[in-house]
């Protein structure tokens, strides 16, 4: 099993830069892999290109490039010029993000997200390969030839030569069909909130279609500690937003993941109180096994322990989310 870093999108007030040090570090102890996300905050190219420049190794990965925020053909642009500049060290992570950021945020309908995922991907990978561009789908139509076309549009190919026409392609899935669309159509799979000791039932059968070399990046938050009670609460507001706010009722996919493990009443509750504006409330009623269940915390030999759940699923990488550097210490140690 191999380890990434997930450096996440910065919060409000702080800079990404400052996360440099800890790449490095990561880099050091011999981790695979750094990945950076983006929401509506900071973005995730920004950062990866900035960390490239910091690092020699280690490979520089997106947990999410946001769908409904880039063409795909600026995808595939911005995924052979980061390839290059890395030395061939780019590993592309998409994924549609949720309703409320798509229409809310980037002011894209949300549609039908397994179809136009399967259309992007194809023209992004027709792309990296220099293939003329040329598609009419459901969701894309290149050249343009819809309400105000001009009929000048003409099919074009990427104009740099990519270092990697192949580079891998990751997706972040949650639902059981989108899980199975990533098996089919990626290179690897993004889940977050992963409880190994459910994986099988949650999505065991949506794996049944992944070709052979099908990596599995599992984002585990990992905090380092002897007081587990601390830690544990440190991570509930994290699980509340995720499992109460983001996403409407019913459009929520981590509410769902969570209910799909067996805590049904929980999530409705996180939700419920979530959505009413009582966020501390919400964050009282995550249980202390959720966070058990999705996170490694407490003292290393806790988590050695608990890393045998880990162990015995299909994952080919856990990738670490921690601000400590002892957390990755302790990682390297029972992993590498």
């Amino acid at each position: 099993m191999k380890l990434g870093l997930n450096l996440g999108y910065a919060p409000p007030g702080t800079n990404p830069a400052d996360l440099a040090p800890l790449v490095q570090e990561a880099e050091r102890l011999g981790f695979n892999s750094v990945w950076a996300a983006e929401a509506w905050g900071t973005d995730a190219v920004s950062v990866l290109a900035y960390m490239a420049a910091r690092t020699e190794t280690i490979k520089l990965g997106s947990a999410i490039m946001q769908i409904p925020g880039r063409t795909p053909a600026n995808t595939a642009m911005t995924a052979a010029t980061l390839d290059l500049l890395s030395g061939g060290r780019f590993l592309l992570g998409l994924g549609t993000s949720g309703p409320q950021v798509v229409e809310g945020w980037h002011g894209e309908p949300w549609g039908k997200p397994l179809g136009k995922t399967r259309e992007y991907v194809e023209i992004v990978r027709a792309a990296l390969r220099r293939d003329v561009v040329e598609h009419a789908g459901e969701h894309y139509r290149i050249p343009w030839d819809g309400p105000g076309a001009t009929g000048l549009g003409k099919p074009l190919k990427l104009m740099m030569r990519p270092l990697r026409a192949d580079i891998p392609i990751y997706l972040a899935a949650l639902g059981p069909k989108n899980v199975a669309l990533t098996a089919g159509i990626a290179d690897g799979w993004l889940p977050l909130f992963v409880d190994p000791e459910h994986f099988d039932d949650a999505f065991g059968a949506s794996l049944a279609g992944a070709k052979p070399g099908f990596e599995i990046a599992a984002t585990v938050n990992v905090l380092v500690g002897d007081h587990v009670q601390a830690l544990r609460d440190s991570l509930k507001p994290y699980l509340a937003l995720y499992v109460g706010g983001m996403g409407a009722k019913g459009k929520n996919f981590y509410n769902a993941l969570v209910r799909r493990y067996g805590w049904e009443e929980e999530a409705e509750r996180i939700q419920e109180l979530y959505l009413a504006g009582k966020q501390r409330e919400a964050i009282a009623a995550v249980p202390d096994a959720l966070v058990d269940a999705v996170a490694l915390v407490g003292p290393k030999e806790r988590i050695a322990e608990r890393l045998d759940a880990w162990r015995e699923t299909p994952m080919t990488e856990l990738i670490v989310g921690s601000p400590q550097p002892e957390a990755l210490q302790v990682m390297a140690e029972l992993v590498l």
